[in-house]
């Protein structure tokens, strides 16, 4: 039997504010067993660029990542937000680790092919080392993973934080009960993005499919959706997309292959 491996992704929004992150780094803490945080940061990116001078791009929610935006992310994910999360799980007794994905080779990516849009230093992810995460995670470290990986030719990239937890999940559900979070400032998947309370219980494939084309789901969950679906069919056991403060495994929408919530 399996043993349970829990991982969270945490994003930029809930990062940024310390209320909901401070509740959220409670409630990670106290999961019981092997877990795993993935956090994002893209708010705090953005805020840092203004600073330096350094205007963002965005298409269809997605950065522009050139040089000088690839030296502000590089900054703000891997140093700034990473070893702040690392250095509060300590004082939850958590002994994390801070990773990007260049760290040890655990996550290889090439650069986004330029089609319709010159997306930049943007990777996708070709490979996650499930060994050396497995080591760490079976030393009794909790690793906390930045959205940066590399291209193996000594290129950092800019990544998606949902694709690598979705990634990440997938290459450990060989070896661990895999149950995936993805937390976020709303309650789940919402019917109506203006009422709270219209979360949709279970989303299957053929169901989204339903609900984005009559536009009941659309902008940036459509690609938070896809990766869930993808990790659900690649063998993870749950995925549940829910809010910051709803991490036990029983709030939020359950993401599943067929009609059931099993």
């Amino acid at each position: 039997m399996k043993e349970k491996l829990t991982i969270v992704k945490v994003g930029g929004a809930v990062v940024e504010d310390d209320v909901q992150l401070t509740q959220l780094l409670h409630d990670f803490s106290a999961i019981p067993g092997r877990k795993l945080l993935v956090h994002g940061g893209g708010r705090k990116a953005t805020k840092t660029a203004e600073r330096l001078g350094i205007e963002t791009h965005m298409v269809n929610g997605r950065r522009i990542t050139d040089a000088a935006m690839l030296e502000v992310v590089t900054m703000v994910y891997g140093g700034l937000v990473n070893k702040t999360l690392v250095a509060r799980l300590q004082s939850h007794d958590i002994n994390a680790i801070g990773l990007t994905g260049a760290d040890a080779g655990i996550v290889l990516s090439h650069r986004r092919p330029v089609v319709d849009v010159d997306y930049g230093f943007v990777g996708d992810v070709d490979n996650v080392s499930s060994k050396t995460l497995t080591q760490l995670i079976e030393a009794g470290i909790t690793p906390v993973l930045a959205p940066l990986t590399h291209d193996g030719e000594g290129h950092i990239l800019n990544t998606n934080a949902d694709t690598i937890a979705s990634e990440t999940a997938k290459a450990l559900a060989i070896q661990y009960d895999v149950t995936l979070i993805f937390a976020f400032e709303k309650p789940g998947v919402l019917a109506s993005p203006d009422d709270d309370s219209s979360v949709i219980p279970v989303i299957t494939r053929s169901l989204f499919k339903q609900y984005q084309e009559d536009g009941t789901i659309s902008g940036g969950m459509l690609p938070k959706i896809e990766n869930a679906l993808a990790a659900v069919d690649a063998g993870v056991s749950r995925v549940i997309i829910t809010k910051s403060d709803a991490i036990d495994g029983h709030h939020g929408t359950v993401i599943s292959s067929n009609h059931t919530t099993t």
